[in-house]
């Protein structure tokens, strides 16, 4: 969710510890980069370079939607890393499908997937395919499609709800009013995986217990069928614990990266 109005930007850090990673961060939908502000300066300090992925069309990005796709997104994830190896990848939400779009295309400079809430696609689903299972999100009743623009909301009054229910009351009122509209097109894509290259690449799942977005039970589910999930972990928060306990969440991908 857009926190800008605290004067946050984040922007990539190098170091000279041979044992750290890149960490790049890609937030999901009606979020941006600022998401991370919590989380970034704790991996830095312990000598991780840290990229946190503004995607287009979101936070102060004012690409047409018209002009935005799926490989839109992946093109600027992959982008960011550019030739950088040992990379740990890291997808809130609906970044799941974008940071598994991109280990496809360059799974060789992918160290591993971290799903946080995330979507985890198999071949040829989307987002909206995977969220049409989701009988126990809440994203449903406050869902506003614009077919004329391209775009999808979430009504205000829905928004602390659905995404920020642990977050502390003001922070949580400054996202419902503050949300902006999500470009459609990338939602519809399906992806496409093969086991050669996206499966090839080491994956972790970080599970919302109490998320209304993406639901544990979906996500339960999306870990079941994927098959490769190598080690789970598990915070009792709401969607964005990024904001509500983002020590605990740098904790596990400080571990995680190790």
């Amino acid at each position: 969710m857009a926190l800008s109005v605290l004067g946050f930007t984040s922007q990539a850090q190098k170091t000279n510890n041979k044992n750290s990673s890149t960490i790049v961060l890609v937030h999901g939908a009606w979020s941006d980069a600022t998401a991370w502000q919590a989380v970034v300066p704790v991996l830095q300090a312990q000598g991780h370079e840290v990229i946190a992925v503004n995607l287009p069309g979101h936070g102060s990005d004012a690409t047409s939607f018209a002009n935005i796709s799926l490989q839109t997104y992946v093109d600027v994830v992959k982008n960011a890393i550019g030739d950088r190896k040992n990379v740990v990848l890291v997808g809130h939400s609906m970044a799941g499908i974008v940071i598994s779009q991109v280990a496809e295309e360059i799974p060789g400079q992918i160290k591993e997937l971290i799903y946080l809430a995330a979507y985890l696609p198999q071949n040829s689903e989307s987002l909206l395919s995977l969220a049409k299972q989701d009988a126990d999100s809440h994203i449903g009743k406050y869902l506003q499609v614009d077919p004329t623009t391209g775009s999808a909301n979430v009504a205000k009054d829905g928004v602390i709800d659905v995404f920020a229910a642990d977050a502390p009351a003001q922070v949580g009122q400054y996202i419902a009013n503050n949300i902006k509209p999500e470009p459609l097109a990338p939602l519809a894509t399906p992806v496409t995986l093969t086991d050669g290259n996206f499966g090839s690449v080491k994956k972790v799942y970080i599970h919302t217990t109490e998320d209304h977005a993406v639901s544990f039970t979906l996500q339960k589910t999306m870990v079941k069928n994927n098959g490769h999930i190598s080690k789970e972990y598990s915070l009792p928060s709401s969607h964005t614990p990024f904001i509500s306990m983002p020590d605990k969440l740098a904790a596990i991908l400080l571990t995680v990266s190790k």
